[in-house]
């Protein structure tokens, strides 16, 4: 496959995007030559580390072996992603890596990945996400890379669409939230329409063909003064349908979610659906099937240990409800022998208060308590708990 955009509003390590980035490089030979750009992320001190995880990732997941950094020019893939889309306008100014970039789009070479932080900096201005969000700074536009000229596509980009992070406040729309996208939304230029892919979602440009379609979880939203349409995810539309809802012309009419698409899930979702059946297992009193939700969540795990962004949740907080987990599987199961052992030992200790034997059957109710288990005398005979 050649002359390919692809943006990806997030997840763009996950196991989500894994299907999308296979068959955006379907076309380019047995050995491509893949590049990764660090350059966004490229300040934070974990810098190595994200490089690291994301060629571990597309070696083990995509069958892509990738260079970080390398040259631009002449590459049948590049790569770009997470950190801030500001840090990487200020040092791709003037370079041969932004001319490159805008190059291999213009003359329709391989595939060109942008996503997250670096989807920002796809259109014809950019969200100042860090500087906004994160510092306060007051909304304003950065100009963009416009990787959507060349397609006629008179566009900004902004990807982390539907994002919810922010639970009691707005994080919608790469975190700016309505109230600031409104107001930065005015500040356009006339005819310039938003381009906003959900997370977990990739809108795919083929310049060749001159077509999009919208692949992952999520939908791609057009975005004008005028109103907006939405592409759900499987729709597929020209570039000229695409231009005219840029321009506030028309609505798409697309089909419905593909079932296939509707059913996959993040990491946090995985997560909130593995506890939910342990704790059902557990009540159940079935050890396998707790067991079984256990392992397959670490299998999950792993296979998220790649994403550079780790957002809804992440591997770090999800190895938390993993250990946790264990630790319940663990005292479940403790409870279930002491069940087994406790009751024929009271009998034991009842007989022996029967015949008389009561310093032998304290004896029995101390070497209990020893092991964690209280005994209480009632009326209607001894009764145990575990000690906390």
């Amino acid at each position: 496959m050649h002359g390919v955009l692809l943006l990806m509003g997030s997840g763009e390590t996950s196991p989500t995007m894994v299907e999308v980035h296979r068959a955006a490089i379907g076309g380019l030979g047995p050995k491509p030559r893949a590049v990764l750009l660090d350059t966004p992320y490229a300040f934070q001190e974990n810098a190595a580390e994200i490089s690291a995880r994301a060629c571990q990732y597309f070696a083990r997941s995509v069958g892509l072996d990738v260079e970080v950094n390398g040259v631009v020019a002449g590459a049948d893939w590049v790569f770009c992603g997470p950190g801030s889309p500001t840090y990487a306008l200020d040092r791709w100014a003037g370079g041969s890596a932004m001319a490159d970039l805008v190059a291999r789009v213009r003359a329709r070479q391989g595939v060109t990945v942008f996503a997250s932080a670096a989807a920002c900096t796809a259109g014809v201005a950019t969200v100042p996400v860090y500087e906004i969000y994160k510092v306060g700074a007051e909304p304003y536009w950065r100009e963009g890379l416009d990787l959507l000229g060349p397609a006629g596509l008179n566009a900004v980009v902004i990807p982390h669409y539907d994002n919810a992070e922010g639970g009691t406040h707005d994080t919608r729309f790469c975190y700016l939230g309505e109230r600031r996208l409104s107001r930065m939304e005015r500040e356009l230029p006339a005819g310039t329409g938003i381009l906003g892919i959900d997370e977990h979602t990739a809108l795919v440009v083929d310049l060749v063909d001159e077509r999009v379609r919208v692949a992952g979880r999520g939908g791609v939203t057009v975005r004008t003064r005028g109103g907006q349409s939405v592409l759900p995810a499987g729709a597929s539309a020209t570039l000229a349908e695409l231009r005219e809802l840029l321009r506030g012309e028309g609505r798409f009419a697309g089909p419905a979610v593909p079932e296939e698409v509707a059913a996959q899930r993040t990491l946090g979702e995985i997560v909130e659906a593995c506890e939910e059946s342990f704790a059902a297992a557990l009540g159940a009193d079935d050890v396998s099937a707790a067991t079984r939700t256990v392992l397959r969540l670490e299998e999950d795990i792993a296979g998220w240990s790649a994403d550079t962004e780790q957002d809804d949740g992440g591997p770090l907080q999800a190895r938390d409800v993993l250990r946790r987990l264990i630790a319940s599987l663990a005292a479940h199961t403790g409870r279930q022998v002491v069940a087994r052992i406790v009751p024929p030992l009271l009998a034991v200790r009842e007989k022996l208060r029967c015949e008389g034997a009561f310093e032998v059957a304290d004896a029995v109710r101390g070497a209990l308590a020893e092991g964690g288990v209280r005994v209480e005398d009632t009326a209607d005979g001894p009764r145990w708990s575990l000690l906390p």
